[in-house]
């Protein structure tokens, strides 16, 4: 056998194997290329994605509050008007033409003292004819009892001139308390804060020609609906406030009536108001009764509370540094008023609570402040 024809297909075979071995180191090193490509870009994503998730809750920043107690009350709020105890209409106590006004509106006057003067011109000429008629009466009557102390005349005689004399003095009296009556007089201390009448007017009993006010004998008065009747009483706490003049105080109430209105089904309350330049009567008042009152109590403001499956709840904080996060902590409510909530129990003093920022917030989220 020629030994050519061996040797040949024997290199060709070897050349055939070792190109082979060559493709498959290509590959691999190709492959292990690519993978260590995907492996660097996963982490990178990784790395981005780990990133975002920390940066929402790192970013969601909130305000905090530290929980305290005070005294939390609970108001009945109503409106009422200034009234002045002392605010008459005067008329004339008898009937005729006024002929004179003797003061000015804003003039200050005192009781008794005479704001106008009704014609007066008959009665007094009666009261000169029975000035007349005394006078000869006393004069009668004196010489009488005289003559009579001397046994001289009848008793008869001297009892008719004493009757006739004194029958006279009484005329007199009655007549000058009638004059009295043309006098339009002040009932009371305080200011002319109304002239009705003029000169030339007709008065009469009952129809208004002045109005005195007295303005430092002061009250509030209001009216309480029938559903809180119950719960306001003579002597219980309250703030009035004026709200044209921007003053306000606390005092008690004075008076609460205890008979419901038929016609508004109301009661009615007084308040007493020191004196104060600046109040007038039927000026505004704002007015809230103290119906309840809880001291040291743990109050929160009315917006931080949430509800989950209609339980309440509010957002505390724990942990402390860089690793805060939010708490939900479920709260039993008392009363609220205004923008205040007392809390009965779930939160205590000293906890923190978020106040704002809290939106979107869940258990356990990490917050930053």
């Amino acid at each position: 056998m020629n030994k050519r024809y061996f040797v040949l297909p024997l290199v060709a075979l070897m050349a055939a194997c070792g190109g082979g071995e060559e493709k498959k180191a290509d590959k691999l090193v190709r492959l292990k290329t690519e993978k260590a490509k995907l492996d660097a870009e996963i982490k990178t994503l990784e790395k981005e994605l780990k990133a975002g998730d920390s940066t929402t809750v790192k970013t969601k920043t909130v305000t905090i509050a530290q929980v305290e107690t005070s005294t939390f009350e609970h108001f009945i709020d109503i409106q009422g008007d200034v009234d002045a105890r002392e605010n008459v209409a005067v008329s004339a106590q008898s009937p005729g033409i006024i002929k004179a006004i003797l003061v000015r509106e804003g003039q200050a006057v005192i009781k008794g003292q005479t704001l106008a003067q009704v014609d007066d011109q008959v009665m007094r000429a009666s009261l000169a004819e029975l000035q007349t008629q005394l006078d000869l009466a006393t004069t009668l009557y004196n010489k009488q009892a005289n003559l009579w102390r001397q046994k001289i005349g009848s008793e008869v005689q001297y009892l008719t001139a004493k009757s006739q004399k004194e029958a006279l003095e009484k005329s007199m009296a009655t007549m000058k308390d009638q004059i009295n009556l043309t006098r339009i007089i002040s009932p009371i201390n305080g200011t002319v804060d109304q002239v009705i009448a003029k000169i030339g007017d007709a008065a009469a009993p009952g129809n208004p020609a002045f109005r005195v006010v007295n303005a430092s004998n002061l009250r509030v008065l209001a009216n309480v609906a029938e559903a809180f009747a119950g719960k306001v009483k003579t002597g219980d706490e309250v703030e009035v406030t004026f709200p044209d003049i921007n003053y306000s105080f606390r005092t008690k109430i004075g008076f609460a009536s205890r008979t419901i209105d038929p016609l508004s089904r109301t009661i009615r309350v007084e308040i007493p108001v020191s004196g104060n330049k600046d109040l007038h009567p039927n000026m505004l008042a704002q007015i809230r009764i103290v119906d309840y009152r809880a001291k040291d109590a743990v109050v929160v403001p009315v917006n931080v509370i949430q509800y989950s499956l209609g339980k309440p709840y509010v957002l505390t904080v724990k942990g402390s540094g860089d690793k805060l996060q939010a708490v939900r902590n479920y709260i039993e409510m008392g009363r609220t008023y205004d923008d205040k909530a007392e809390i009965k129990s779930g939160l205590e003093a000293g906890n923190k609570i978020i106040t704002t920022g809290f939106q979107g917030l869940n258990d356990n989220d990490f917050i930053k402040l």
